[in-house]
């Protein structure tokens, strides 16, 4: 039996709802998720299955979106300088050889500290804090500049170590003080335990036996670049999903992985980065957006080994995933298979969430149609 799709669509976005229905009517009888979209401040695609309506899921890594936004706000407050050296806030970054490394560096995922030679516990990669300790004394897989790579569990750390050095207040702190309650956003980091009732448990991946052979022969040894930063080179890395099923992770909400959100919470605070939203003026100015959509590093990621592009912080998502989509459009996936994006040519801001891991990891793969029908509904609005 197909699952029922709740919710609302503007006029002219009525073929978003087919496509959402006609995919969850392949999925899995169980599938839960969520999509939302805004233009120019306007919601018009507001839709759920198999969940609530304010259902909060764990969002891996869409959390860095929230975390590179306080940072492009920081920047263009001028407390930030991206090309100042990360020393001149922290000073305990520059050890083994990372003294010449900027912000911008840093956040381009070019400094080559994907993670340390020990690895981390689980206790600790729930703590920004400790992370940040930690790292600052490790040497750099590569030399920092010469390349780059997904800082996958480590970089929202980093910025956050720089943002409470520069502040006086963690990452956490000001994305709640800036973003998340001026909008009421269903998206945290940090979940108050009053809110755990709406949390929805990941569920794994359940993966076909073709694709868990292909998963298999991805699988790389405990000493490349991958394992470090996925941190899967400690005795025992357990699974994704038991990050986000943590409630200690989703109390502190490291701003690498630890988010929780509905689709809501994540288009929300994109529309809020690009357009007016609520009788307030976008969050960030024109010369901000572009230079945070701005490709700072393309090409072979050395983490993924595969062809990544990011701008400051953010995924340039135009160019890894939606080549549709306007130039400068900035956003994040998470592991889950959570997406959302801001595309300030069009207006367009896009939150999509699910409860069940979907294969092959990072963005799951319904997100490519959806996303089309979205902006294709969005441009005739335009």
């Amino acid at each position: 039996m197909a699952q029922q799709i709740h919710g609302t669509v503007a006029d002219g976005f009525e073929a978003v709802r087919e496509e959402f229905a006609s995919f969850v009517a392949t999925e899995r009888p169980d599938y839960e998720g969520q999509l939302c979209a805004y233009v120019h401040g306007r919601r018009v695609v507001d839709l759920w299955t198999g969940g609530e309506s304010d259902s909060l899921y764990g969002v891996f890594s869409s959390t860095k979106g929230a975390a590179h936004l306080v940072a492009a706000l920081l920047v263009q407050d001028g407390t930030l300088e991206l090309d100042r050296k990360v020393t001149y806030y922290w000073p305990e970054f520059g050890a083994e050889g990372k003294g010449g490394v900027t912000l911008r560096d840093l956040l381009a995922h070019r400094a080559g500290v994907i993670g340390i030679d020990a690895g981390f516990s689980a206790e600790e990669l729930a703590d920004d804090r400790v992370i940040a300790e930690r790292l600052a004394d490790q040497k750099p897989y590569w030399r920092p500049g010469t390349a780059f790579g997904y800082h996958a569990v480590v970089i929202g750390a980093l910025v956050g170590e720089v943002v409470r050095r520069a502040t006086g207040h963690t990452l956490q702190e000001v994305y709640e003080e800036r973003v998340r309650a001026p909008y009421g956003l269903d998206f945290y980091l940090g979940l108050p335990e009053a809110e755990e009732r709406r949390f929805r448990s990941v569920q794994p991946m359940v993966p076909t036996p073709e694709q868990q052979a292909e998963l298999d022969a991805r699988q790389t040894g405990p000493h490349t670049l991958a394992s470090i930063a996925f941190n899967t080179h400690v005795p025992d890395p357990g699974g994704l999903q038991d990050h986000a099923n943590s409630r200690l992770v989703r109390a502190k909400g490291p701003a690498s992985a630890g988010g929780v959100a509905s689709a809501r919470g994540l288009a929300t605070m994109y529309a809020a980065a690009i357009s007016e939203l609520d009788d307030r003026p976008p969050l960030l100015k024109p010369d901000t957006i572009a230079e945070v959509g701005q490709i700072h590093s393309v090409g072979y990621d050395l983490v993924a080994r595969t062809h990544k592009a990011f701008g400051l912080g953010f995924q340039a998502t135009a160019d890894v995933a939606y080549p549709f989509l306007g130039a400068g459009t900035f956003g994040h996936s998470g592991a889950g298979g959570s997406q959302a994006f801001a595309d300030a040519r069009s207006g367009l801001a896009y939150g999509y969430t699910r409860r069940r891991m979907a294969y092959p990891g990072g963005a799951a793969p319904e997100n490519e149609a959806l996303v089309r029908a979205v902006h294709t509904a969005a441009l005739r609005q335009n």
